[in-house]
């Protein structure tokens, strides 16, 4: 392999939830001298386990993991915070002589590595609160057709489904009064390593994926999500942040506030993933440079696939 850290490539592995990201991302740091770099938006949380997926010890295999279980849960954390951490992770790694492995199905992490936003106003959670709750029950073409009545050069740059662009886009608007689309150019530069990440989606049986997407939600409620949602409560954590607004942690939040029963909120967790991985497909589809893996990533043909790709200097 190039000694050159320039000339080295970075590996992203990403997919839909549940589709293997983290037992492939592992197996390519193990013939790389990768270390992986997580870019999953709830496994940066601290005190969050249950339903984030967060790999044991184990299924680490000795390789170093970063970025995960880093961040109290009370904080808005954001894609651009993410991105500049991320940033001097791989610098680090590339420092010691290794490869940086991103590892993770939150798109908008990843775009934001590669493609940097720019300055603008600190988020109003009040605002955003109220922009999710518009997205939730109308849905993310609903604020892209507001955003493209207030700034229709804005929206025509994003993807009608992009819903964490369209809602920055129109936090930005309503906190600035000032067009997006006016600010845009003032956005950073991408980083130097940033033509150097390769793309690398997995894309199994939708049938099989969503099977074991509902095996997951029953495992996360038998294990003990209902309780751990109550002791984050009960310790100060908002149920309006990020953290308890995630996949599972919000319908729990609503069962215990009375708003649902415990298995309306097992079955509509199971719906809100199933559609959440759809929106990751979708979006990984306008990545241009996406290597798609059809499989798990456990799957030997998916290893081999890979492996085809990277071509020399990986150990099989």
């Amino acid at each position: 392999m190039n000694s050159q850290p320039l000339q080295r490539p970075i590996y992203a592995i990403s997919g839909p939830t549940a589709s293997g990201k983290t037992a492939l991302g592992v197996w390519l740091a193990k013939r790389v001298g990768g270390e992986v770099v997580n870019f999953d938006s709830v496994q940066i949380y601290k005190g969050i386990q249950v339903a984030t997926a967060k790999p044991s010890e184990e299924e680490k295999q000795g390789i170093p993991h970063h970025l995960i279980d880093y961040v109290d849960p009370n904080v808005n954390y954001t894609a651009a915070d993410w991105a500049a951490d991320a940033g001097t992770k791989i610098a680090e790694i590339e420092s010691h002589g290794n490869v940086p492995v991103l590892v993770g199905g939150t798109g908008f992490y990843l775009r934001t590595l590669r493609d940097p936003l720019f300055e603008s106003p600190k988020t109003d959670q009040t605002l955003r609160d109220r922009l999710r709750a518009i997205r939730d029950r109308k849905g993310p073409e609903h604020l892209h057709r507001l955003l493209f009545r207030l700034d229709p050069e804005a929206a025509e740059r994003l993807f009608q489904r992009d819903a964490p662009r369209v809602m920055r886009a129109l936090e930005v608007i309503f906190q600035t009064g000032e067009l997006f689309s006016k600010q845009q150019p003032n956005r950073a530069e991408p980083p130097e390593f940033a033509r150097r990440i390769r793309l690398f989606v997995l894309n199994p049986s939708r049938e099989l994926l969503y099977e074991r997407i509902n095996l997951r939600a029953e495992r996360h409620f038998e294990n003990g999500l209902v309780e751990e949602v109550k002791q984050l409560l009960a310790s100060g954590v908002s149920d309006k942040g990020n953290a308890l607004g995630a996949h599972g942690y919000r319908r729990v939040c609503e069962f215990i506030r009375g708003e649902r029963t415990l298995e309306s909120a097992v079955e509509k967790t199971k719906q809100d993933v199933r559609n959440y991985a759809k929106r990751q497909l979708t979006w990984y589809r306008r990545e241009d440079d996406a290597v798609w893996l059809n499989g798990f990533g456990d799957d030997e043909v998916v290893k081999r696939h890979l492996i085809e790709h990277i071509g020399a200097g990986v150990s099989k």
